[in-house]
C-alpha cells in the first residue's frame, strides 16, 4: 500500500496551524536554606556518601599530585591551565577515543551541597564522554561555588544556556535489590573533587 504523502502533510499542517500559545515556565517553589550551614563541609560529607574523595589541602603541583596518585596511568587528559597532563580533549579524533584516557581533570563551575554533586557541561569537558569513557576524573572546584541544594544549582545559567549538561555525584555505582551498592559499576571507576581557587584571567 502505497503511502499517501498529501493526506500526511494535511494532518502535519492542521497539528502545526493549531497548536496552543506559548506559555512561561512555572516558577519552581523553594525550600528555605539551612541557616549558616557549612557548605564546603556538607559537600564533601556528600561526596565522601557517594564513594568520591574531596582534598582540601593546598596543591602546589596538579601535574605531580596526579601522576603520585595515578602511578600507572599513561593517558592524562587536561582541559584545565593548572595541568598539563599527556592530552587535551581536542587532540581526539572521535569520541570513543576518550577509552583510552586513564584520568581526565576538569574544572566544575558548580558544586552541590546537598548532594556531593558537581556540573559539568560541553562547555568544561569540550569532549563530553571524558566524563564518562575515562577511568578516573578529578575535578577542581572554587569552595566558592558551592550552593546549599538542587535548587540553587538548577539556576546556574549553564541548565539555560549549554546543550549539554549534567550533575555528576560521585563514581559509577549500581545497586542490587537488597540495597547492596557496588563502586565501580560502568563509567569512571574514582571521582575526586580538588578544592582549588579559580585562577583569575585578565
Amino acid at each position: 500500500m502505497s503511502y499517501d504523502n498529501q493526506a500526511r502533510n494535511a494532518v502535519l499542517a492542521a497539528v502545526q496551524a493549531n497548536q496552543p500559545s506559548s506559555l512561561p515556565m512555572p516558577k519552581i517553589p523553594r525550600s528555605s536554606p539551612t541557616p549558616s550551614a557549612d557548605l564546603v563541609e556538607n559537600f564533601g560529607k556528600g561526596l565522601t556518601r557517594m564513594a568520591g574523595s574531596i582534598i582540601s589541602e593546598t596543591i602546589p603541583d596538579l601535574d605531580k599530585f596526579i601522576r603520585g596518585r595515578f602511578p600507572d596511568a599513561k593517558v592524562i587528559c587536561s582541559t584545565v591551565p593548572e595541568c598539563t597532563g599527556t592530552i587535551r580533549p581536542e587532540d581526539l579524533t572521535q569520541w570513543s577515543g576518550a577509552a583510552n584516557i586513564d584520568v581526565s581533570v576538569v574544572r566544575t563551575p558548580l558544586g552541590v551541597a546537598e548532594t556531593g554533586s558537581v556540573l559539568l557541561s560541553d562547555l568544561e569537558l569540550r569532549v563530553n564522554t571524558i566524563a564518562f569513557l575515562s577511568h578516573d576524573i578529578v575535578v577542581l572546584l572554587d569552595p566558592r561555588h558551592i550552593v546549599p541544594n538542587i535548587h540553587d544549582a538548577y539556576e546556574h545559567p549553564h541548565f539555560a544556556t549549554r546543550p549539554y549538561c549534567v550533575l555528576m555525584t560521585g563514581p559509577s555505582g549500581s545497586a542490587d535489590i537488597g540495597g547492596i551498592t557496588v563502586h565501580p559499576a560502568q563509567g569512571v571507576k574514582t571521582l575526586t573533587v580538588i578544592l582549588k581557587a579559580e585562577q583569575q584571567t585578565n
